[in-house]
């Protein structure tokens, strides 16, 4: 298995599906009372540029349920903040703590660190890449709807990070993606690309979310306007109106599709209330899941 978790497309479908199957284990040692104490005396280096709850969080309850320490860092509280070279900083924390989880903006920012580090470097959102919570959504799909080889998945809303993760996702595990965005927002070509030649099911790429949702196991949604695009909200909202995850859309679906959602989620624009609040979505047992896969992934990487 690779020391750093950068990307989903560096790691075979064996090696992803070994942190979902151990983060099911852990989970099921919590809800039988038991304590895992693996990563005792290890410490990990949250590096945060964008903010966060559900991922710091997560990680941080992680790392103590696992007997660990934490010390977060947002950019302010770091030489980052007056440009110290990233190769400077990897070798530093390296010499002073296990392993470090960052939350930035550009990709290049983890796999330099990664680069200079002899310490794993986990990769907890950049611009371009989310993996470890499409690990988690994952292992929700496979809880709720058994293998995802079997599944059909649909993608609407913007081509982002997530967009691009789960793109990566279905070349690996080998289940049928069919992700729709507007025009001008599709993922990235050249990922995209890639995912399709070392794909055993179709990924297609559409314009229509009905088309996209069309008997669908599972439906994915996300924000429109990503941390940095604050400035295209009110563009995007205009763009993306007919791509809202309502029930006239859910209902051309899967009658047990269920519906996935990595919040914070913004009622009324990306999903509707009544979606966001029905029976067939799953979003809050996602974010449950993001504390077991990030307990899976420390574990993998730092134990």
């Amino acid at each position: 298995m690779p020391t750093h978790l950068l990307r989903l497309r560096d790691f075979s479908k064996e090696e992803l599906n070994s942190y979902i199957m151990r983060a099911i284990a852990l989970k099921k040692e919590v809800a039988l009372g038991s304590r895992n104490l693996k990563l005792a005396g290890k410490t990990v280096g949250l590096v945060f540029e964008k903010a966060s709850t559900r991922t710091r969080v997560s990680f941080e309850a992680a790392m103590f349920g696992l007997g660990g320490q934490v010390i977060f860092l947002s950019s302010k509280e770091t030489q980052l903040a007056r440009s110290e070279p990233l190769k400077d900083m990897a070798r530093v924390m390296s010499r002073y703590v296990d392993g470090i989880v960052v939350r930035t903006y550009g990709q290049e920012i983890v796999e330099e660190l990664a680069r200079y580090a002899t310490i794993p470097v986990i990769n907890a959102l950049t611009d371009l890449y989310h993996p470890c919570q499409v690990l988690s959504d994952i292992m929700t799909v496979i809880e709720k709807k058994g293998p995802i080889e079997d599944l059909q998945i649909a993608w609407v809303g913007d081509g982002n990070n997530m967009a691009n993760s789960w793109i990566q996702a279905a070349s690996r595990f080998g289940f049928s993606l069919t992700v729709a965005c507007p025009e001008g927002y599709e993922p990235d070509r050249k990922l995209m690309d890639e995912a399709v030649a070392e794909s055993v099911k179709p990924i297609n790429l559409v314009h229509d979310p009905v088309e996209a949702v069309s008997g669908a196991d599972v439906v994915n949604t996300d924000v429109w306007a990503s941390m940095g695009q604050e400035a295209e909200q009110d563009a995007r909202v205009n763009v993306f109106q007919s791509y809202q995850l309502n029930s006239a859309l859910l209902g051309h679906a899967l009658e047990d599709a269920i519906v996935l959602h990595c919040l914070p989620a913004h009622r009324g624009e990306e999903i509707s209330e009544e979606v966001l609040e029905g029976p067939q979505c799953v979003a809050f047992d996602q974010a449950e899941n993001k504390l077991h896969i990030h307990k899976a992934i420390l574990e993998k990487h730092l134990g």
